[in-house]
């Protein structure tokens, strides 16, 4: 893998969310374009290489917006009129409609909790909120073990029913909430990238949250380069460079969102087959695969799984992931033969 040499990396661009950054050259380049907004409770950024003429940036600014604008009214937890609101809210068990969006993103997310044995669980809310990294303000003292054991009863990917055709939605426990947080914005990215690729545009990045797609190169002969963060807390710092080519990437690490309470500290990820958050030295996973909705997700499962579980299951099912592991001697880099093969 390419190391990252911090002095020459001069016009360091350091994106939302967690882990993702740009790297610009330092040699002439060609010019690009970018645009910026808000979306999801988070950024998002689109960098389009070329000649792009100004009305068909602009043509391409709104229609990214307006994608990005619907799948919030569809998938966020915190609009109470979006169609993932609506859905928590009813106590029902009866089959309700949706979009083909949100009824493509459920159905990926089950299939994934499925395929890592529950370590990714889009019914894992209200422990989220438990744990007092949901809306709520965070605890003063360590939730019961109590609370906990009763919130698991109420949770469980196998709760919940999905179907494309017609696309709708079904609870088998009417107690269940869904939230598309760990895979809504890697699936907004990909949304995006699609749109901009029908638009006859091949060359760029779009960014949504720290989750990346990536298509095309920045110029002739030169590739775009992006950084994987440092697990640091007290400091931003590139620990590793890719090269990457039509693909996309996601990142996970417990290293930015955490509290403490009385020295011990508790991370914004939480396993959904203990109720806990994790407590284990994995501090960030970075997954590439075609589908950002699918890395995204991936991602948050792996860094559920630990450090040995996690390289494991990624070499099992052929994952590009890289692993960084914090040890007593500082962080290691555990890749998979796949992440190798895709980013040499």
């Amino acid at each position: 893998m390419k190391r990252s040499v911090l002095s020459v990396l001069a016009g360091l661009v350091i994106l939302a969310g967690l882990a993702v950054l740009i790297l610009r050259y330092s040699d002439p380049s060609p010019a690009v374009r970018q645009f910026s907004g808000l979306t999801m409770g988070t950024t998002f950024t689109v960098t389009l290489a070329g000649d792009i003429q100004a009305p068909t940036l602009e043509a391409v600014k709104q229609e990214s917006f307006a994608i990005l604008e619907d799948i919030n009214q569809q998938m966020s937890t915190y609009l109470p009129t979006s169609e993932v609101s609506r859905f928590n809210e009813a106590q029902t068990t009866e089959w309700m409609p949706v979009s083909a969006a949100t009824a493509e993103v459920v159905d990926l997310a089950l299939r994934i909790g499925a395929e890592t044995a529950g370590a990714f669980d889009i019914t894992i809310g209200p422990l989220v909120d438990l744990w007092g990294f949901g809306p709520a303000p965070r605890p003063v003292l360590v939730p019961s073990a109590t609370a906990i054991t009763h919130l698991l009863s109420t949770i469980g990917y196998q709760k919940i029913e999905c179907r494309l055709m017609p696309p709708s939605l079904r609870k088998i426990d009417p107690r269940l909430r869904i939230d598309l947080s760990a895979i809504a914005k890697g699936y907004a990215a990909d949304r995006v990238a699609a749109h901009l690729l029908s638009r006859g545009l091949h060359d760029f990045i779009v960014e949504v949250g720290g989750e990346v797609v990536v298509r095309g190169v920045k110029g002739p002969q030169m590739p775009w380069r992006l950084g994987i963060e440092s697990p640091l807390t007290d400091r931003r710092q590139v620990g590793e460079v890719l090269y990457l080519r039509d693909m996309a990437m996601a990142t996970s690490g417990d290293y930015r969102n955490y509290y403490e309470i009385e020295g011990r500290r508790y991370s914004h990820t939480i396993d959904p087959r203990t109720g806990y958050p994790i407590d284990h030295t994995l501090a960030s996973v970075t997954i590439l695969e075609p589908s950002c909705a699918r890395a995204d997700a991936l991602a948050t499962a792996l860094m559920v799984l630990g450090p040995k579980e996690a390289q494991d299951f990624a070499e099992r099912a052929d994952i590009a992931a890289l692993l960084i592991v914090k040890t007593p001697q500082g962080f290691v880099e555990k890749a998979s033969k796949a992440f190798l093969a895709v980013s040499p």
